[in-house]
């Protein structure tokens, strides 16, 4: 799965990939935060503090967000459609699961 953008001036799209993934394993005592994650689109863009959550039905994303005036948190960045959102979850919870068991490997 692919990203279309824009070009606003020419009118032409463009694919957006995921280059790269990033982990960092989250050692706390919280058994819903799993891990944060960050990825790279096209070597031209990063998304930082994607977060890795354990949920009742497996796992999800927590897309990077803040809060608001009014004490509410939204998102900063997220995908729009439901496809590229599963497509971003299944990479990163593919790498979180690389991760885990490589740090399992190394104890």
């Amino acid at each position: 799965m692919t990203l279309k953008r824009v070009n606003l001036k020419k009118g032409r799209y463009a694919n957006l990939n995921i280059t790269d993934i990033r982990v960092r394993l989250v050692n706390n005592n919280n058994d819903k935060l799993k891990a944060v994650a960050s990825i790279t689109l096209d070597n031209e863009i990063v998304v930082h503090d994607i977060k890795v959550i354990n949920g009742k039905d497996g796992y999800f994303l927590s897309m990077p967000s803040r809060k608001n005036n009014e004490g509410e948190f939204r998102d900063i960045v997220h995908p729009i459609k439901t496809e590229v959102r599963e497509s971003w979850r299944s990479q990163i919870i593919a790498e979180y699961e690389k991760a885990l068991a490589s740090a399992e490997t190394q104890e």
